[in-house]
């Protein structure tokens, strides 16, 4: 069999980081880590090719080498799945789709020859078998969740690594906790199921032969969902692995602010190469807090939660969320006023929306508010259901935030804010790369003479000079990102 793996293009949205990427000469953020997975899981003796839409196109030479076509998505690449099916009718090549977006709507989708939906470690040896009888059926589906021991390690071989600014690996799967908004669970169970460290070090060594040195993006949900296991065999195997072999890799990952509580396990993760960590942060709100079950965010100083965070050395991004029934109009500047005093430089605000099988969408549902389809953007200024908040001013308080978060002004102050309470730790060399060289002269360019925001860029700049030298590197970093966020947020020429 020759299988072209399919991986749909991004919209340009906060995550992307398309506007960001220019300045390292970079395509795409991350690489397509499920359909890497599922290659791995095929026959040794079958062909592959991978053709990712974020950096490359779709020929009619793959289609035509194909015999099977492997697709895989998420809500937010809809249109490019839509895209690549027109271009895929005209060929005989049957066409297996898996992933986030399938699992929830195959039945959108007849054209489809065959799904192997949830968790691939199930449902992809039973269409395998099938297929060499010559009779594999349409859908292949599961109410349970895989055991991770069973998964390979993905075939990082199959990318255009030159072409990505992260690599990305999996370590758990599962989350522990109940928000109502949240699909984590929906998809993959509130039991956390972990890899081994074997398995880890198998994945980090694949890389560092692969001659991948730089950011792994670690794609958990929640990377502390099972703190016992993590604290006790896969950090100790990580930093005994990154120590003997000199420190190629910088990790991110996403956690839960419960990290705060644990010194040990932040000393740890800092220790095996983690420098930043996503967290839904949400809302200051406590009463959100509460209507939408984010208990491990209740009752705290998450203010303080975030700084004891980064001055134990790593940085924090976080989600935050309006429109909960229990918001009033006074939420608006209580989130500028938390994410401007945090120092949470990358801070993803959005509009709430109800995914598909999430408490939230069977309380919408019940309550007849929900309206269409959520698209799985965070920057497109849309809902699925109708707010208890007048909608109008829900919009203009939502722009209000963004305003007042991403134009020059209060971003730069905002980084001030981190640099003043980051307390990085070095581990590893620390030499200026490449990449590092081109962003820093690009942004000269464009933040320090072509952008209208050039001025406080300068301010910026010097105050970093004189007071935070040695987090330089750092703050060019975060200044190309505001550049991404204030394009995608249509400030840039505002």
């Amino acid at each position: 069999m020759n299988v072209l793996l399919i991986y749909p293009k991004y919209p340009d949205t906060y995550w992307s980081f398309k506007h960001a990427l220019k300045f390292i000469s970079k395509k795409a953020a991350v690489a397509p880590l499920g359909l890497i997975t599922v290659s791995a899981m095929l026959p040794e003796e079958w062909q592959k090719k991978l053709v990712d839409l974020n950096i490359e196109n779709l020929n009619e030479n793959h289609l035509d080498w194909a015999d099977l076509i492997f697709l895989s998505g998420m809500y937010v690449q809809k249109d490019s799945v839509n895209d690549i099916l027109d271009r895929c009718k005209d060929y005989p090549a049957k066409i297996i789709a898996g992933g986030p977006l399938f699992t929830q709507e195959y039945e959108n989708y007849p054209q489809i020859d065959h799904f192997i939906l949830n968790e691939a470690e199930i449902t992809m040896p039973e269409f395998l078998k099938d297929i060499q009888k010559g009779s594999p059926k349409k859908i292949y589906q599961t109410n349970e969740f895989a055991d991770l021991s069973l998964t390979p390690v993905p075939d990082y071989h199959l990318l255009k690594m030159n072409d990505y600014a992260f690599m990305n690996m999996q370590v758990s799967r599962g989350c522990p906790f109940n928000c109502d908004f949240c699909e984590i669970t929906a998809l993959l169970g509130h039991k956390v199921r972990m890899k081994s460290s074997k398995q880890v070090l198998d994945e980090l060594n694949a890389l560092y032969k692969l001659n991948w040195r730089g950011p792994v993006a670690v794609v958990d949900d929640n990377f502390i969902g099972n703190k016992n296991v993590v604290k006790n065999s896969i950090l100790p195997d990580m930093i005994s692995w990154m120590n003997t072999h000199q420190h190629p890799f910088k990790f991110n990952a996403q956690t839960s602010i419960n990290l705060a509580d644990d010194v040990k396990l932040l000393q740890m993760m800092r220790s095996a190469g983690f420098t930043s960590t996503f967290i839904g942060i949400e809302t200051p709100v406590e009463e959100s807090l509460k209507s939408c079950h984010k208990v491990q965010n209740e009752n705290r100083d998450l203010v303080e939660n975030v700084k004891q965070i980064q001055r134990a050395g790593l940085q924090v991004s976080g989600g935050f969320i309006v429109g909960f029934d229990s918001d009033t109009e006074t939420v608006f500047q209580r989130q500028i006023d938390f994410i401007q005093k945090s120092g949470i430089v990358s801070a993803m605000v959005g509009l709430l929306n109800a995914p598909k099988n999430t408490q939230l969408y069977r309380q919408m549902e019940m309550e007849k508010r929900l309206t269409v389809d959520a698209t799985g953007s965070n920057t497109d200024f849309t809902m699925n259901f109708i707010p208890k908040m007048n909608q109008r001013k829900l919009l203009e308080g939502y722009q209000h935030i963004i305003n007042n978060i991403y134009k020059e002004k209060p971003y730069y102050q905002r980084i001030k804010e981190l640099l003043k309470n980051y307390k990085p730790v070095k581990v590893g060399k620390s030499n200026i790369d490449l990449n590092q060289l081109k962003a820093f002269t690009k942004a000269i360019f464009v933040l320090g003479l072509v952008s209208k925001g050039r001025f406080e860029y300068w301010k910026f700049m010097a105050w970093t000079l004189f007071k935070k030298p040695k987090l330089f590197v750092d703050a060019i970093t975060m200044a190309v990102y505001g550049y991404h966020f204030r394009t995608i947020y249509g400030l840039r020429n505002a």
